[in-house]
């Protein structure tokens, strides 16, 4: 694919949901397979819908490397299940090529099995992923008060609503539980304007990626058999939606399916430069003067699939070597799991490598290098830095002290006067984040007061 000559660094696919045992892949499945492979996919995880296909799904994941497999019975097939099949599915979770339990759930539209049944089934399925540690694939269709009292009961939080609806109740309590999404093949179709609304907020760590073929092939394969090898087509209207780009939703996407699922190695060092779009960010410092409390920093090491969790700091001949050529990226940013201004001596000596070589530099800071260093850093910076963006917060210093826990008194003036400084010279964005307590319409006044811009960011959503 063309996407892999424009970036390198082209992470793999995981398609977290298809149906290789089915008879539609009964001629060509191997070929299949290889398509998928070729396409730079890392792995597949193909889903028992049966009591028949959880053998077929199993044997299946044990001829190839790279292939998984669940074990579940779909809520069409729940009336063809008892104890003797609830021990087997026990039983088969154990191989190691088992990663998850399901497909499970209830669906309404059909009734096949009788929904009392169904009911019961899931909820025994969810008492099997809670007992074996493993998630859950969850099946809902126009039953969703009935799955949403039922994951309630059964506390589930680990697992993955499978070809997502868009459903902003299913999203909510996707959102709050930490349970992941997938989109499938529907998120192209015209009229999917809620599931397209739902793929675009989707927090980063929650998303994922499947074709659920043979099924819903995605345009412009519509009408056709799907298989995994189409999910290039989701996942590039899935970067179109996020204003992100493939190799952007291939990595964040890739690394929850190896978190959710247990598959494969995760990226275990700090990355010190890292791509977001055609935006080289550099990652120098994990320091900071805030704690604040929607931060990502606090509960994950990585940001839309790259590891910032540094072991050290890196030097400046480390932060030059890795960028290479500036002017490949639109801007290099000065951003990471820190306060780069911290390292006040390693941006301007950074910086001003990049600017001679005719790179745009931006720094992403939270304002209180003055405070830091004691003086007035900003006419040191002159030249150096073509835009800063201040992360202001709030409307008012105690709902900034309330959500940044900053570590020093005073902090958000020092913000506002910071910002005021640097816009009088200098491209600067405010930027808050939508938390609970922000006055955006006020935010709006003081940094329009004060000659930046704003921009406001959603809550769970990084970059």
């Amino acid at each position: 694919m063309s996407d892999k000559d424009t970036a390198p660094e082209f992470p793999e696919f995981i398609d977290t949901h298809c149906h290789l045992e089915m008879a539609q892949f009964a001629g060509d499945r191997e070929a299949v397979i290889s398509r998928a492979f070729s396409e730079g996919f890392s792995a597949l995880i193909t889903i028992a819908s049966d009591p028949a296909s959880i053998e077929q799904a199993l044997d299946i994941a044990r001829g190839h490397d790279n292939i998984y497999c669940t074990v579940g019975v779909h809520p069409h097939e729940a009336r063809l299940v008892d104890e003797k099949i609830l021990a087997g599915i026990r039983q088969w979770a154990s191989d190691p090529k088992v990663v998850a339990i399901g497909e499970t759930g209830l669906d309404f539209h059909y009734d096949n099995s009788p929904r009392d049944v169904q009911r019961e089934v899931f909820t025994e399925h969810l008492k099997i992923a809670r007992e074996t540690g493993l998630p859950v694939v969850i099946h809902v269709r126009e039953a969703e008060q009935d799955a949403l009292k039922i994951m309630n009961e059964e506390g589930v939080t680990h697992g993955v609503l499978h070809c997502f609806s868009g459903s902003p109740a299913l999203f909510e309590y996707a959102v709050d539980k930490g349970l992941h999404m997938s989109i499938a093949g529907p998120v192209t179709f015209k009229r999917a304007l809620e599931l397209k609304d739902a793929a675009a907020r989707i927090p980063d760590d929650l998303l994922l990626l499947e074709t659920d073929s043979p099924y819903l092939a995605p345009v412009p394969m519509r009408g056709k058999r799907n298989e995994p090898s189409y999910l290039l087509h989701t996942a590039r209207e899935v970067a179109d939606l996020r204003g992100i780009t493939l190799q952007d939703v291939a990595r964040i996407t890739t690394l929850n399916a190896r978190r959710l699922f247990g598959i494969g190695e995760l990226p275990q060092s700090g990355e010190i430069t890292y791509r977001i779009r055609n935006s080289l960010y550099l990652n120098i410092t994990n320091r900071c003067t805030n704690r604040c409390g929607f931060c990502v920093r606090t509960t994950s090491n990585f940001v839309k699939g790259h590891n910032l969790r540094l072991e050290r700091e890196p030097t400046a001949g480390e932060i030059i070597a890795a960028i290479g050529d500036p002017t490949k990226y639109d801007e290099v940013v000065f951003c990471g799991y820190g306060e780069p201004l911290i390292r006040l001596d390693l941006v301007k000596e950074v910086a001003g490598w990049v600017k001679e070589r005719g790179g745009w530099v931006r720094v992403n800071t939270n304002g209180h290098a003055n405070h830091v260093h004691k003086r007035n850093v900003l006419p040191e910076l002159e030249g150096l830095v073509d835009e800063y963006s201040v992360s202001l917060d709030a409307q008012d210093s105690s709902t900034y002290d309330r959500l940044c826990s900053p570590t020093f008194e005073g902090a958000y003036d020092a913000v506002v006067k910071f910002i005021r400084d640097a816009a009088k010279d200098t491209v600067v964005k405010a930027t808050v984040v939508s938390s609970e307590g922000v006055d955006i319409d006020r935010c709006q006044e003081i940094a329009d007061e004060l000659g930046a811009t704003l921009r406001v960011r959603k809550l769970n959503i990084v970059g």
